[in-house]
Formats: C-alpha cells, sequence, structure tokens
C-alpha cells in the first residue's frame, strides 16, 4: 500500500516538474530571443544598467529549469537529498518573493520617489551610443502611453539643454517634431501614466501572483508528501 502511495505520488511530482522545467524553458528561450533581436531592450534604470528585462527572463528562465531538473529527478530517483534540497529552493524562492511583496507595499513612497530620480538620471543616456534598449524603451512607453519625460515634458530640457524633446513625445509624429512648440507633445508624466495603467490591471497581477504562490505551495506539497512516503518505504524495507 505504502509503495503504492509513493508510486502515485512519484509520477504526479515528476509530471508537475516536467511542467516547470519545460515553463523555465520558455522562459530562458524569450530571454535569449529579447536579447538577440532587442538588445537590452526595457533598460531604463541607469544605477542598475543589467536590469533589462532580457537579462531577467534568462536568469528566471534558469533558474526555474535547474528548480524543475532537481525536483524530476528527485521524483524519479526517489532520493530523499535530491527531494529536500528542491523542497528548500522552492520554499527559499517562495519566501523571498513574500519578503519582496512586503517591503515593496511597505516603503511604496520611498521606492517611488528613488525610482523616479533614476529614471530621470537614465534619460540623460537616450540616444547615447551603446544605449540602444534604453532609447528603444523610452521611445515605445512615449509612442504607446502618449506621454512624455518621467515627470514632465520638461525633463527633457536638462538632457537637450535646449527647448525639446524626443519624437516620440509628439501628438503626430514626423522627423525633428520634438523641435516644435510644446503644444505639439505630449503633456502627460510617463511615470504616473505607466503607475495608472498597472493600478487599473493590479486585478490582472494579483490573479498572476495568486497563481504563481499556488503552484508553489503545490511544488512543496509534492515534495514534502514525497519525501515523507520516501522515508517511509525505507523504514518499511529495513
Amino acid at each position: 500500500m505504502a509503495r503504492a502511495c509513493l508510486q502515485t505520488v512519484k509520477y504526479l511530482m515528476f509530471a508537475f516538474n516536467l511542467l516547470f522545467w519545460l515553463g523555465g524553458c520558455g522562459v530562458l528561450g524569450v530571454g535569449i530571443w529579447l536579447a538577440a533581436t532587442q538588445g537590452s531592450f526595457a533598460t531604463l534604470s541607469s544605477s542598475f544598467p543589467s536590469l533589462s528585462a532580457a537579462n531577467l527572463l534568462i536568469i528566471t528562465g534558469a533558474f526555474v529549469m535547474a528548480i524543475g531538473f532537481v525536483g524530476c529527478l528527485g521524483a524519479i530517483k526517489e532520493n530523499k537529498c535530491l527531494l529536500l534540497t528542491f523542497f528548500l529552493l522552492l520554499l527559499l524562492v517562495f519566501l523571498l518573493e513574500a519578503t519582496i511583496a512586503i517591503l515593496f507595499f511597505a516603503y511604496t513612497d520611498k521606492i517611488d520617489r528613488y525610482a523616479q530620480r533614476d529614471l530621470k538620471k537614465g534619460l540623460h543616456l537616450y540616444g547615447t551610443q551603446g544605449n540602444v534598449g534604453l532609447t528603444n524603451a523610452w521611445s515605445i512607453i512615449q509612442t504607446d502611453f502618449r506621454c512624455c519625460g518621467v515627470s514632465n515634458y520638461t525633463d527633457w530640457f536638462e538632457v537637450y539643454n535646449a527647448t525639446r524633446v524626443p519624437d516620440s513625445c509628439c501628438l503626430e509624429f514626423s522627423e525633428s517634431c520634438g523641435l516644435h512648440t510644446p503644444g505639439t507633445w505630449w503633456k502627460a508624466p510617463c511615470y504616473e501614466t505607466v503607475k495608472v495603467w498597472l493600478q487599473e490591471n493590479l486585478l490582472a497581477v494579483g490573479i498572476f501572483g495568486l497563481c504563481t504562490a499556488l503552484v508553489q505551495i503545490l511544488g512543496l506539497t509534492f515534495a514534502m508528501t514525497m519525501y515523507c512516503q520516501v522515508v517511509k518505504a525505507d523504514t518499511y524495507c529495513a
């Protein structure tokens, strides 16, 4: 009976971790594709130039693949050490995510102020050599969200040392339209516009976060259940 129960948990955990590993492969693949085709797309921070969408996806994908591989191997080999390693790694990730979420909500105002300062600093790298990712990211954000600058369009005046903005700030795009009068530019601040968009989509973000947490809890449950079953089976055989 104990053996049959162990076999059921074993194959369930293997299937779960195989999906986990495949998910990691997908995330890694998207990250590599972004890095190859878009450069450092979405690198808006001057303080953390390596903090790009591509790099984050590559690191996340590789880490998920590693955890999934350990889980698969632990399940198929019925190895207590690997099962415990998988459990501890997943628990560490879960606790880290929970800590980040708590700190984010506790220090929202401070994070807001720091982020705006850092983004304004990053504007000075716009259009410069070796900062294609940052330039593309700002152009896409300003065009798609119909906004200009971090706090307002005057943020760009300090960058250019003139009354001008990038062409992506224009109500109607045309070559060198950023040299025209302010009446032809978007007035909305990008930071607040993106923040409002995220708040409006908070439900989707919350559902994604909840699903991620549930998947991790399910993985922890499978790992600990199988670990206990392996210990029982070893005791029974002994």
